[in-house]
């Protein structure tokens, strides 16, 4: 009998479900019933994404707090997939209490090795709005492919920015043109891990080809450290003295639900967390090689978060070591799907541009 990990992604709490995300995650399910049936152990696990700009931004709109936007979603979310037939084993919350011990924990122990380090970084400011802006409250154009695009992220080429790079950057809000000061921020050293996850990337050929290419890019171009905090209000404590004003960013954050909620099971089932989450031989194996070779870990996801799931987890398990475990099983399969489009344009929830759930 195997230990099957399937975790699906975790949809932003900032408005209803769309085909977008369904379409997205619905192979996590068949996957989970094929290994259900078939006699092996499975955790499939997801859970809404309450924290970061998203949820804060719809707060804003709809004159509540981020927490009451967020838990309103999630119930939502709750209610949808368990009408849709969605046999998730766990979906829980960002915003959860056990997530949030578990994401503080992890981070205290990632602060303690060598991959962590402060630099002082440009900061967004909008003095019409005078506030800091940070992620989806920054637009402007792509620097690598010239499309619009948010702060974070651009949906076109799915480059990963910072703001400093955006061009033509303007406030989401108001429209107005940015200042810059500065701010100090922890940071992953990504860069440190090249050759790690270069040869993870090489040890998984049966990826989708999606997950691959974007993967690839990424490393040829250069991996590039990447901020783990941020300036806001809304999100989980920086459990580190001078970060007590700062919230750790989203996607290294979020992206460890998938442990949280496996070791939440872990505990129900009265199951050791090392024989599902424990490093097999490869990238990170540490003095735990091969304590769970009948492991295998499936993230489920839109092509948005291929880097977030191929770069960014395994940066931060690679980073954090393991502890208890001697290093943690980095993922094995990655079902990357497309965007799905209406009327040619991405299906968006921010945009509110869907079919809804």
């Amino acid at each position: 009998m195997k230990n099957i990990l399937i975790g699906g992604a975790w949809p932003y709490a900032n408005g209803s479900l769309h085909i977008g995300h369904i379409a997205a995650l619905l192979p996590g399910d068949i996957i989970a019933r094929y290994h259900r049936a078939i006699g092996n152990r499975v955790f499939y696990v997801s859970g809404s994404d309450c924290h970061g700009t998203p949820v804060a931004i719809r707060a804003k709109q709809e004159g509540k707090t981020p927490g009451a936007v967020s838990d309103f979603y999630h119930a939502q979310f709750v209610d949808v997939f368990s009408k849709l037939g969605f046999s998730y084993d766990l979906y829980t919350k960002t915003s959860d209490r056990l997530h949030i011990k578990y994401v503080q924990e992890f981070h205290r122990k990632l602060y303690e090795g060598g991959y962590i380090h402060e630099r002082t970084v440009k900061q967004a400011f909008c003095q019409s709005c005078n506030k800091v802006l940070t992620d989806r409250l920054i637009v402007g154009k792509c620097p690598a492919c010239g499309a619009a695009t948010r702060g974070d992220q651009c949906d076109a080429c799915n480059e990963v920015l910072d703001v400093d790079t955006v061009v033509d950057a303007k406030c989401s809000e108001c429209g107005s043109s940015l200042a810059f000061g500065e701010t100090t921020q922890l940071y992953l050293e990504i860069s440190k891990l090249t050759s790690e996850l270069t040869e993870y990337l090489n040890d998984h050929k049966k990826w989708r080809k999606n997950a691959i290419a974007f993967t690839k890019r990424y490393i040829d171009e250069g991996l590039r450290d990447r901020a783990i905090t941020r300036d806001l209000d809304w999100g989980i404590d920086v459990p580190k003295a001078g970060y007590e004003n700062k919230k750790i960013y989203i996607w290294a954050e979020n992206v460890l639900g998938y442990l949280s909620a496996s070791a939440i099971l872990c505990a129900e089932r009265n199951i050791p967390f090392v024989e599902l989450f424990g490093a097999d031989a490869g990238p990170g194996a540490g003095g735990n090689a091969g304590a769970n070779a009948n492991a295998r870990h499936y993230y489920v996801h839109g092509k948005d978060n291929i880097p977030f799931h191929t770069i960014i987890l395994p940066s931060l398990l690679l980073a954090h070591g393991g502890g208890f475990c001697g290093g943690f099983h980095l993922p094995d399969d990655i079902i990357s799907s497309e965007y799905l489009t209406l009327e040619r344009r991405k299906i968006s929830t921010s945009q509110n541009w869907a079919v809804w759930a």
